[in-house]
């Protein structure tokens, strides 16, 4: 295996009753707030009432940004950095999902440079200074509470890109499971395969990896198999709402890397769907992954496949390797669209192959993703395909 380097300096208050810390954590950053959240449903579900109350109870200026949107705009982002510069704020709070979560991220960095925040991502300029950043979880699902990555979306140019700075990782976060009792049951559905997704892509691997990883990424797995059709059925079920939010954030919080080297796959050629037509990210990933998965299998491959069936859906290991393999491919895809009931084609839901090539191309850069296996845009180009 590889060495690396593991940090996660992200203070956690997991738990109902915890925003009564909220003042006094801001108050450690600075005295101008800008908050930060997407539509209206925490205005709804009380939780903004009481966001603001504990802001105001502490003496701290209040300044608000809302109305981003899932697959976060690039618009939103200028919007927030040029307000962090005029009312010269001192710390961000997102409210929300791993939208708001991301684009409030990269308008702490934004909020700190004279260029266009588009720069970022279009010409990858350094991230050197960004305003802290803190967050309440609203949604289960990309785990952007817990570390430094964030995607941005530019409708103009049908880009959707993803980039990862360890100086963006929310200083504080707040995990009320009761703050996800009202996510209804298409994006519980989804929230549930996107944090499935972000498992497989450290886990379907062919580098020798630590078996302690590896046991625990089954379990988190089987953790998210178990609780998301609960969730779904009962809404305020505390415990299983409670196990999809840690689950959420341990898996893309850097501790189930283990030092792996390989790019991933699904995400980059999710990211086109969505850049292209607007899907949500996490009925996407659910529609590519068995997919890519099938294409994936090989002689070298196998092995991880067989392990993944045997440990995570408890497959008879006295079957045939290819046996368990296809079967474990067909438990996934049965898991995510006859239990949890998401579409399971993109004729499904309105796309046709018309851009399949360029956004293969874009996909892996016109060149190839060393991914679990290596795909080029032949290889993602059929993966598309399959999805029809």
């Amino acid at each position: 295996m590889n060495s690396f380097t593991y940090c996660v300096p992200t203070k956690v208050y997991f738990g109902t009753n915890q925003l009564c810390h909220l003042g006094e954590e801001l108050k450690r950053f600075g005295k101008r707030v800008l908050l930060t959240y997407g539509g209206g449903s925490i205005k709804k579900s009380g939780l903004y009432d009481a966001v603001v109350s504990e802001i105001r109870g502490a003496g701290l200026e209040l300044y608000e940004l809302s109305g981003i949107a899932p697959n976060p705009r690039i618009d939103s982002v200028r919007e927030g950095a040029k307000l962090c510069k005029e009312k010269k704020i001192d710390v961000l709070l997102a409210v929300g999902g791993g939208s708001t979560i991301d684009a409030t991220k990269w308008m702490a960095a934004g909020a700190c440079v004279e260029h266009d925040p588009w720069d970022f991502f279009s010409k990858w300029s350094p991230v050197e200074k960004a305003l802290p950043v803190c967050s309440v979880l609203t949604l289960s699902a990309t785990g952007s509470e817990m570390n430094g990555g964030g995607v941005v979306s530019n409708p103009e140019t049908k880009d959707k890109i993803g980039r990862v700075e360890s100086i963006l990782r929310p200083r504080v976060s707040f995990l009320d499971p009761s703050a996800t009792f009202s996510v209804s049951k298409y994006q519980t559905a989804c929230g549930a395969a996107d944090i499935l997704s972000h498992i497989f892509e450290e886990y379907f691997t062919t580098e020798k990896d630590l078996y302690m990883l590896d046991c625990c990424m089954e379990g988190l797995m089987k953790t998210v198999i178990r609780y998301a059709p609960i969730a779904m059925e009962n809404p305020t079920d505390y415990e299983a709402r409670a196990n999809l939010m840690w689950a959420s954030s341990w898996a893309l919080n850097g501790f189930v890397n283990g030092g792996k080297q390989h790019s991933w796959s699904c995400h980059s050629m999710e990211h086109e769907l969505s850049a292209f037509y607007d899907i949500t990210h996490g009925l996407g990933l659910a529609i590519l992954t068995p997919r890519w998965l099938e294409h994936c299998l090989n002689e070298k491959t196998l092995f991880k496949y067989v392990q993944f069936g045997v440990n995570v859906f408890g497959i008879d290991p006295a079957l045939e390797p290819l046996a368990i393999a296809k079967k474990s491919i067909q438990m996934l895809s049965d898991f995510f669209f006859k239990t949890l009931g998401l579409d399971d084609t993109l004729t499904k839901i309105g796309i046709g192959e018309e851009n399949f090539s360029v956004m293969a191309k874009k996909a892996c850069g016109g060149g190839t993703i060393e991914g679990f296996v290596p795909l080029n845009e032949k290889d993602i180009e059929t993966i598309f395909k399959a999805c029809l």
